[in-house]
């Protein structure tokens, strides 16, 4: 496309002169049937609305040449020689850049509504346009996990500080979490916002309404008292990390809710399923929302906790379109989503439960996903199958169907319905036998080779309240590993699958750590510690994200995931002090990295006013902000290459 057609095609989107009708045949039209060929999002994304430099390279082994990043820790955030990185948004600037200025100090939760978020995690990239222009122009939507007010608000140092909290900070709190939609472009080797954006949004968990879908629709333990119906929510909050489905919408995943909800557990009808879940009621820096909110008190509103830990699933193309939170895909301590369309056409979703000793999902939907009309993919993830997995000793994995009515799950166990099983994913599991992870975190299918990568973060209590199993194998895995899982013929529908262990975290040169990098020379700077977020890239080549690294400053790390180089991780990229990095993302032609920087700043004795780096505004006296990062080569060639 030459140059002058590639701007007029970017003004056409940007400038909102394109109808919604006409968006969504612009969509539509990238939907063809060879793109659910591939058998991937990364394949099916790129021609469905990336063009074809989109899809993957369908062979491996192409070798990294950038210059490692050295490990360490300080206040700034470092990339390779011959690269380049640029703030794109941070906290509490307006999501409009005409918009109201951050101002830390504003307990306004309406102000807070219109700018970006805290702790922002997962990031989605969403192509506008065709071919060059797609991965020029775009929608990123952005998670926000997490907000402390110790590092929020000043004023905040000591626990007996929480009695000053009040119902503005609550509401501050909730406005910044969520998701943020904002309209990106690249310009002159830079990325930036696109001011006046029709698509720009904020989903929050204060008071956005979000849809129920699927099976626990309607249940009675889904109803409340501002919603009899238990068919709506107010709010999404703990969004963590994420994926994106091959019809163009976000899958956001609630993580850590138990922590939000307050109020004596002495009396409530579902003591079981409230510790299962370890929703203790404990006032404390997260838990005091429910003091001011009352569907966040758990004697208030007693039911109101079954409607958290759900996917969320976002279209960022309609900013109309009401968030619908996906109850087929189970309830648990959601971590990340990703999609990819099986060879039968049926979309797959796998799914992790962040948290020790809990489990590794699989999604597989009823019906096969349209080629062409867009709007009847919209409600795949409504029927299906959620199956656990169990990893066996000879290398073997099964998947197991969470189902009513089969085995366990059935009246006998207190299970009535389809809906029980879902609300109570994680019994249901247990029932069926399958096997403790440590921390199943980032789960992606590599776009060229079809096999599954399993982030497994880190697990202080295997060989103790977790025994180990051939799957989790370290005592005390402090620093975690990587699984790989072989789907027979790429078939991620299969009832059983291959498995092996592709690379166990750690130092490779202390005789405690026990890691292995499958016979890799990996240097001082490349070894991993606590595997979080992951992603490739369309030679399928494996990037690591780090959240907890023991030998320094978190990270981004890459490794080939075949040939002679196969697991050899390099740093490529290192985060300022108290950050972890996550939500690595690339644009559909691999010429940019979008990175998520979460908490910088953070750190023993650390807060609002004190914080361990002023990232990314050094030399100001304002507080650590998370942000997201647009990084490039500086000759704007492929990352990695």
């Amino acid at each position: 496309m030459r140059r002058g057609e590639s701007r007029k095609t970017s003004r056409g989107i940007g400038g909102h002169s394109m109808g919604q009708d006409h968006l969504t045949d612009l969509i539509e039209r990238r939907l063809d049937r060879r793109s659910f060929l591939a058998g991937s999002l990364g394949a099916t994304a790129g021609l469905m609305m990336g063009g074809r430099r989109g899809l993957a390279i369908k062979r491996q082994g192409a070798a990294l040449k950038f210059v490692e990043v050295p490990g360490g820790r300080d206040g700034h955030h470092h990339v390779p020689t011959g690269y380049k990185s640029d703030v794109l948004i941070r906290w509490g600037d307006p999501l409009d850049p005409t918009g109201p200025a951050f101002s830390p100090t504003n307990l306004s939760a309406a102000i807070r509504k219109t700018q970006f978020g805290d702790y922002n995690d997962f990031i989605g990239y969403f192509p506008l346009g065709h071919g060059e222009v797609a991965s020029r122009h775009g929608l990123l939507c952005v998670n926000h996990e997490f907000s402390r007010p110790d590092y929020m608000f000043p004023g905040f140092t000591t626990r007996k500080d929480l009695v000053r909290l009040t119902k503005s900070h609550a509401a501050c709190e909730l406005a910044s979490q969520g998701v943020s939609v904002i309209e990106v472009e690249l310009k002159d080797n830079t990325w930036g916002r696109v001011p006046k954006s029709r698509f720009a949004r904020r989903i929050t968990g204060l008071d956005t309404p979000v849809d129920i879908s699927g099976p626990a629709t309607g249940s009675p333990r889904m109803r409340t008292g501002y919603d009899p119906t238990g068919r709506r929510v107010l709010g999404t909050f703990a969004n963590c990390a994420g994926g994106m489905t091959p019809w163009g919408t976000l899958l956001s995943c609630e993580e850590n809710f138990q922590v939000y909800f307050v109020g004596s557990t002495k009396d409530h009808p579902e003591p079981e399923n409230l510790a299962r879940y370890e929703v203790t009621g404990r006032l404390g820096a997260a838990g005091y929302w429910g003091m001011f909110i009352d569907r966040l008190n758990l004697v208030r509103e007693p039911l109101e906790f079954n409607r958290y830990g759900w996917v969320v699933e976002v279209d960022p193309y309609d900013p109309t379109a009401r968030p619908i939170k996906r109850t087929a895909l189970g309830r648990f301590r959601h971590e990340g989503a990703s999609s990819v369309v099986n060879r039968d056409g049926r979309v797959v979703v796998y799914l992790g439960d962040d948290a020790p000793g809990e489990y590794l999902y699989r999604f597989v939907s009823a019906h096969t996903v349209h080629p062409v009309d867009r709007k009847r993919n919209l409600h795949l993830l409504d029927e299906g199958v959620l199956s656990v997995a169990r990893f066996d000793d000879e290398g073997t994995l099964r998947w197991m169907p969470l189902v009513f009515g089969s085995g366990p799950l059935n009246e006998k166990n207190g299970f009535k319905s389809q809906a029980d099983v879902l609300i109570e994913t994680r019994r249901a599991a247990d029932l069926l036998g399958a096997t403790s992870m440590d921390r199943p975190e980032g789960v992606e299918a590599n776009p060229v080779s079809q096999r599954v990568f399993v982030m497994l973060t880190n697990n202080v209590g295997r060989g103790k309240t977790n025994p180990l199993n051939a799957a989790n194998p370290r005592t005390n895995n402090i620093h975690g590993h990587v699984l790989e899982l072989i789907p027979p013929g790429g078939n991620h529908a299969a009832e059983s699958y291959k498995w092996d262990i592709f690379l166990r975290g750690g130092d490779p040169k202390s005789k405690t750590d026990d890691a292995d990098y499958q016979g890799s020379l990996v240097t001082d700077n490349g070894w991993i510690s606590c595997p979080d977020n992951c992603t490739f890239d369309r030679r399928g080549r494996l990037w690591i994200a780090t959240d907890g690294h023991r030998g320094g400053a978190d990270g981004l790390f890459a490794c080939e995931t075949s040939g002679p180089r196969r697991a050899l991780t390099r740093r490529f990229f290192r985060a300022p002090a108290g950050a972890e990095v996550c939500g690595p993302r690339f644009t559909p032609d691999n010429t940019t990295l979008f990175l998520s920087i979460q908490h910088p700043g953070m750190g023993p004795g650390a807060h609002f006013s004190q914080p361990t780096c002023r990232w990314p505004d050094q030399g100001s006296d304002g507080p650590a902000r998370s942000a997201v990062l647009a990084i490039r080569r500086e000759d704007g060639g492929v990352i990695g290459d």
